[in-house]
């Protein structure tokens, strides 16, 4: 199974800074040139290499983590996105909810990213938090995932154990997924949440 993160602002780099603490491997690229994000992914560990956006893609589960509205634009790169994962990173606060047809912010991602599997996952912790060890107090810090795909979702969750976080399971976008999910200028409830699970 091959990573890629798309994206490599904030939360971009605090996802590769959770790769390399556990020593997996992961590409990393954004619509700058590798070169421009190589001296940043070097410095995060030896584990996280930037390339260009499309050599990322060919990614088996790619994290999306651009800001929300740039998602059509990398949609475009590949004309057939089937086999692919998307873990979908982005927050849509501040788009009105009649701009997304109704629909959850991951699956209006899922429209424009056809053939792909998208999971919702994340996106509810801020960078900073995103980039430290999720080992905590005895416990770990929880990820939230959700999806319309059932069979997607149980590799996400076991890379977020591998990365070192619970996976807590919320069921399809337009369920449980509302609760992660920003509307409008609304949050989802669960968003910015630091919620720990503890070990038994």
């Amino acid at each position: 199974m091959s990573y890629a993160i798309v994206g490599f602002g904030k939360i971009g780099q605090a996802l590769a800074h959770a790769f390399a603490r556990n020593n997996v491997d992961v590409t990393v690229a954004s619509r700058r040139p590798p070169e421009e994000l190589a001296p940043q992914a070097r410095a995060i560990g030896p584990t996280v290499v930037a390339k260009s956006l499309q050599e990322a893609l060919k990614g088996d589960t790619i994290f999306l983590a651009v800001p929300f509205e740039q998602h059509r634009e990398i949609a475009k790169v590949l004309p057939n996105w089937e086999g692919k994962t998307i873990i979908d990173v982005t927050n849509a606060f501040g788009v009105p909810p009649e701009d997304l047809d109704g629909l959850s912010s991951s699956a209006f991602v899922a429209k424009s990213i056809p053939g792909a599997k998208v999971v919702k996952g994340f996106n509810h912790l801020i960078a900073a938090t995103l980039a430290t060890d999720p080992v905590v107090d005895g416990g770990h810090r929880v990820v939230f995932l959700s999806s319309n795909d059932e069979d997607a979702v149980a590799p996400v969750a076991d890379l977020a154990k591998q990365l070192g976080f619970a996976p807590v399971k919320l069921g399809k976008l337009n369920e449980g997924g509302w609760l992660v999910h920003a509307r409008g200028r609304t949050w989802g409830q669960l968003i910015f949440q630091d919620v720990f699970k503890k070990q038994q």
